[in-house]
């Protein structure tokens, strides 16, 4: 997992039987294997930032700023 895919080109990492994964499509991937457990980190996650706490909408907007826009929209439409 990566936001640098450019340095790791999946013709150069198959031959070591991976993929990089944008960290977005990474999340995805484990919001499709269990919705309720990446919920329950989310919240988890968000809870744990206390200089400044964070509200929901503050937790999402840092996901966006982070270029995390597909995590934020799930997170939003199956955990908020």
């Amino acid at each position: 997992m990566t936001f640098n895919l450019k340095d790791f080109p999946a013709g150069q990492v198959e031959q070591y039987g991976i993929e990089a994964q944008h960290p977005d499509e990474f999340i995805a991937h484990l919001v499709d294997l269990n919705q309720s457990k990446v919920c329950e980190a989310a919240e988890e996650h968000r809870k744990s930032l206390r200089n400044p706490t964070k509200t929901i909408e503050d937790y999402l907007d840092t996901l966006l700023r982070q270029g995390l826009p597909l995590t934020a929209m799930l997170l939003r439409s199956i955990c908020y």
